[in-house]
């Protein structure tokens, strides 16, 4: 099991949020998340514009074992997609939180990050 950043926080649907500014985040799934679902084949992103509420599915992994929604952790506006895992979407395998993020969100609220996971009550979870 790989080690879960210390400067993250992270959802029960094993998606994990990295504040870059008071109101920006960027999201991607745990390692956890990518080695359960396996090798991902493909991968759906979201449109930059939209709107979701916190729990919103998102986008969609593909691996060679199913097909697994990804939620948006908080509301707000999609800001940015990672295009480059939409062409390499192994890169979520290889690295779950470093070139294999997902997108990025405008907060809505940005206090509702603090709702969030850190990482020792997401290892508690995993460790359930």
């Amino acid at each position: 099991m790989a080690e879960i950043p210390q400067d993250l926080k992270y959802t029960r649907d094993h998606e994990w949020v990295q504040p870059l500014s008071p109101t920006t985040v960027r999201v991607g799934v745990t390692a956890h998340a990518a080695e359960h679902l396996g090798d991902v084949v493909f991968v759906s992103l979201p449109a930059v514009g939209a709107r979701l509420g916190a729990g919103d599915a998102c986008a969609e992994l593909e691996s060679t074992k199913s097909v697994s929604d990804v939620y948006a952790p908080l509301a707000g506006v999609i800001s940015a997609v990672n295009d480059a895992v939409a062409e390499a979407p192994e890169a979520i395998n290889a690295e779950p939180y470093g070139d294999g993020w997902l997108f990025e969100m405008e907060l809505s609220a940005a206090a509702a990050a603090d709702e969030l996971l850190d990482a020792a009550k997401y290892q508690s979870l995993l460790d359930d």
